[in-house]
């Protein structure tokens, strides 16, 4: 069986070129969302920005204490 000419002597670089594009498609794909959510962020007032900021708050700390609790039980090996 041939081997396919793009195997043979690539060393990788077909692999990091994949991820290259597969990147720069998903940034140009995500790109009109991130702008969306910038303007509608920009166009809050400041009382629901901190609403915002309170809401990531109370989620950060939920999740540290499911990681310490999960610690705690299972210590590492």
């Amino acid at each position: 069986m041939a081997r396919s000419k793009r195997a043979v002597g690539a060393g990788g670089r077909s692999a990091r070129l994949g991820r290259t594009r597969s990147t720069v498609r998903g940034a140009r794909r995500l790109w009109p969302y991130m702008l969306m959510a910038w303007e509608h962020w920009q166009n809050l007032s400041p009382e629901d920005k901190e609403r915002y900021k309170k809401q990531a708050r109370g989620y950060v700390n939920r999740g540290k204490k499911v990681l310490d609790a999960q610690r705690t039980r299972r210590p590492p090996p």
